[in-house]
């Protein structure tokens, strides 16, 4: 039996290669046997961008663009902005009357936002309700998996909870629990070694040139403790050999593992290795890229976001229904 899945993505600047890996090419693998539904998080978005309204809609176009160009198929999944489809908000207001504060409060990723985006003011209901508009999106496609990185974990079991509240308290089950689908990247190093972030500025964007994109690589910290080429490497706390996992070939990061340790390669050849690879491995993506039209984009969307609505209003219904809405006059 074929997994309803759902996923999303922010649009608040350039994806980079932490989507690339960590989300792409999971999506691509996805829709060739499950039924997927892939959206724009554009009300997500307001949560953390609500006082700089125009990198959201700057942001969109470029970000499905590299959707398309990374081999997500529209043919095969349905592609939305979640805007497009208020029953998202709807299901959210309805989720919102049973959910505990105390739930959403010990949620991880409130607090580490907050950490992380010092210079916003992010103390807005919004933006303690993320996880639960999250839940709404899983769960107004009856989605029966989600695929997350680890850091995502808590929401989806946030979903299960408020799942398993809502069809105890109106005993009907309207909704399944999902299940989590762990991404095999579920998170991508910056150039500095912490999580790559536009927050961070240690980006390698989609959007960048293979010459930009190198010049970053280059400049790319390795194993702080090796201070000479003579000096053995640890690859285990090196960026640079984390992206080998993403490019380079079992052989090959074998190899180059052994002669780090023993001091048979240097930082330098080892980023060269590694340009070789991820330039031949992101070649078709950067050629597809220059080819989608933003109007292919637009008509896409317009389309998916119709399909989804469909959907969506049925699961909405049902909602309704069982909380003992939607009277007749």
């Amino acid at each position: 039996m074929r997994e309803t899945i759902v996923s999303g993505m922010r649009p608040t600047g350039p994806l980079h290669l932490g989507h690339y890996f960590g989300v792409l090419k999971n999506w691509i693998e996805l829709q060739k046997k499950e039924r997927c539904y892939f959206f724009v998080a554009d009300w997500h978005s307001l949560t953390t961008e609500y006082a700089q309204v125009d990198v959201i809609k700057k942001s969109v176009d470029d970000m499905v663009i590299n959707w398309l160009a990374a081999g997500v198929d529209p043919e095969r999944s349905v592609l939305f902005i979640q805007s497009e489809v208020p029953e998202h908000a709807e299901l959210h207001l309805l989720f919102s009357m049973i959910t505990p504060i105390s739930w959403l409060e010990r949620v991880p990723s409130y607090k580490e936002l907050k950490q992380e985006l010092k210079d916003k003011d992010l103390s807005t209901y919004g933006f303690l309700g993320y996880p639960l508009l999250q839940s709404a999106d899983i769960a107004i496609y009856k989605a029966t998996a989600v695929p997350v990185g680890q850091d995502q974990e808590a929401h989806i079991e946030l979903t299960r909870e408020i799942i398993r509240r809502f069809n105890y308290l109106y005993k009907k089950p309207i909704f399944p629990e999902p299940k989590t689908l762990l991404t095999e990247f579920p998170k991508i190093a910056g150039t500095d070694g912490r999580k790559m972030s536009k927050s961070y500025n240690n980006c390698i964007y989609l959007s960048d040139s293979e010459e930009e994109a190198n010049k970053k690589l280059m400049k790319c910290i390795t194993d702080p403790a090796r201070m000479r080429r003579e000096d053995p490497g640890n690859p285990d706390v090196c960026t640079i050999f984390s992206y080998h996992k993403l490019a380079t070939s079992e052989a090959t990061r074998r190899q180059i593992d052994a002669d780090c340790r023993t001091a048979a390669i240097g930082c330098v050849d080892c980023k060269k290795i590694l340009i070789k690879n991820l330039t031949e491995e992101l070649a078709p993506f950067r050629e597809r890229r220059k080819k989608v039209k933003k109007e292919e984009v637009v008509s896409l969307l317009h389309e998916g976001s119709k399909k989804a609505g469909l959907v969506a209003r049925q699961t909405l219904k049902e909602a309704q229904s069982a909380m003992g809405l939607g009277f007749s006059v």
